[in-house]
């Protein structure tokens, strides 16, 4: 296995210790939060790995024995950006890895890096030589990790998500064994872990399939919404597309109507070795995108904005990494008041269009602040034990924004209720990193070799010393 350079072993430490938080004082509580701003969770300790990569191993088991020993949970987070506590353990042992050690390898296609790096990190180490991740999010501040973890998906076309282009993975137990898993190795485990929210071990380090970063030329299309997913759908699995998402209106007088695909095709040219620069037009996107909060007016400027303007001022080829290159940061929101809260829902591209209807019935007679929606190509995963795309679905990825209060919460938990029932009434699923509220079986429904994996868990970790509120709200 590839191991880190002593020069990339410094920088991680040195960005470690910029990046750790304070710590409580002696015998108090450390309180965490994930993206919600709505989960402080009191921890007993927040352990940060060492750069040296024996000493990361020596001190994770350490770290697990103790927890074990004084009857503690664990779970490793990384950026969290999970909106329901998924990566924190109440009164706990939370392991935060958010910086690691990456390693190109040409010649095999593939790059090893540590769980805990960031998307960004792994750009920046591709992007002189000529590659870029196969898959990965929309934005490249997730880590590694997480993003297994949760086996996210992005822009790429047609593919399925992250887990599909792990090669292998080393994975610590709760008894400590560190183990190689792949979809050949101790498939298993591998099944498990992937898209398995940290309960069934540490994710120490991954290899990663990398593709070559191209020039990419965008082409726009305004239609009707419902007869998006077909039209998107074979769009994807076109020559030369390489990747494409979509975008409904979210204002009231169209709500969900109106649809914008954008597709990408290979385009002559080298992409640049170095980092684009972010750009005023990206401080002009946020303003437009946060004055929509409580303003139909300002909903359609954006809406115009995204597909008339757009098409005339994107740059008429653009790099693959340049377009992974956005962080969550670029559209986030300063207000303390409010917070962006996230669904997402999983549906045959034929029943996205009756999906809508359903969301028009649903969230127009709720007072629910819808921002945003896209709507993404996930193909078929047939490796995640717990896969939200056992066929291939198009995503529905809806941003709210909501006041930073529990009430707030509370009262879109029937909304969120009534959309799970309707997507899994088309045969569709939804995603288990956000706000928890659904029932608990609509996840079973949802998630229907949920049994294996919880059977799997307990021969695993039979002292369930991994576990989150997740685990808890649902599994316990």
């Amino acid at each position: 296995m590839i191991r880190p350079t002593r020069r990339e072993t410094l920088t991680t430490a040195a960005s470690a210790a910029l990046s750790a938080p304070a710590r409580g004082a002696a015998g108090r509580e450390i309180v965490l939060n994930d993206a919600s701003r709505l989960d402080a969770t009191p921890v007993a300790k927040d352990w940060r790995p060492p750069p040296d990569d024996a000493a990361f191993i020596a001190g994770l088991r350490q770290e697990l024995k103790a927890a074990a020993t004084a009857g503690r949970p664990v779970i490793v987070g990384g950026a969290r950006h999970s909106m329901g506590g998924q990566s924190l353990p109440r009164h706990g042992t939370a392991v935060t890895f958010d910086t690691g050690w990456r390693r190109p390898d040409p010649a095999r296609g593939v790059y090893l890096a540590r769980a805990g790096a960031r998307w960004r990190d792994v750009i920046a180490s591709l992007r002189p030589i000529g590659f870029s991740p196969k898959v990965m999010q929309s934005n490249n501040d997730f880590t590694l990790g997480g993003a297994f973890s949760v086996n996210a998906h992005g822009w790429a076309a047609p593919m399925g998500p992250v887990g599909s282009t792990v090669r292998s993975l080393r994975l610590m137990l709760a008894d400590g064994s560190l183990v190689t898993c792949s979809p050949a190795q101790e498939p298993e485990l591998f099944s498990m872990a992937m898209g398995g929210y940290g309960l069934m071990g540490a994710i120490v380090d991954l290899e990663l399939e990398m593709t070559q970063d191209v020039m990419l030329t965008p082409a726009f299309e305004v239609m009707d919404a419902q007869g998006f997913g077909p039209k998107f759908q074979r769009a994807l699995h076109e020559p030369g597309v390489a990747m494409g998402y979509g975008r409904l209106s979210v204002a009231r007088s169209a709500f969900l109507k109106q649809a914008l695909m954008v597709t990408f095709r290979r385009a002559p040219g080298t992409p640049p070795r170095a980092a684009p620069a972010a750009g005023f037009l990206s401080n002009v996107t946020r303003a437009v995108y946060r004055a929509q909060i409580g303003s139909e007016a300002a909903k359609k400027v954006r809406w115009y904005a995204e597909t008339v303007l757009d098409p005339k001022l994107e740059p008429r080829a653009v790099s693959r990494n340049a377009l992974l290159s956005t962080p969550v940061s670029a559209l986030a929101d300063n207000n303390r008041t409010r917070t962006d809260i996230l669904h997402e829902y999983f549906l045959p591209p034929e029943k996205l269009g009756d999906f809508l209807q359903a969301c028009r019935d649903v969230i127009l007679k709720t007072d629910a602040e819808l921002l945003n929606v896209t709507l993404r190509y996930v193909d078929a995963d047939r490796l995640s034990t717990l896969a939200f795309a056992p066929e291939p679905r198009v995503a529905a990825v809806m941003s709210y924004s909501v006041p930073l209060e529990g009430k707030a919460d509370e009262r879109m938990g029937p909304m969120t209720q009534a959309l799970i029932d309707h997507a899994l009434a088309l045969g569709g699923s939804f995603y288990l990193p956000y706000r928890l509220q659904a029932r608990r079986e609509q996840v079973e429904r949802a998630y229907p070799r949920l049994g294996a994996f919880l059977d799997s868990k307990r021969r695993h970790d039979p002292g369930v010393l991994f576990r989150n509120a997740l685990w808890d709200r649902y599994f316990a």
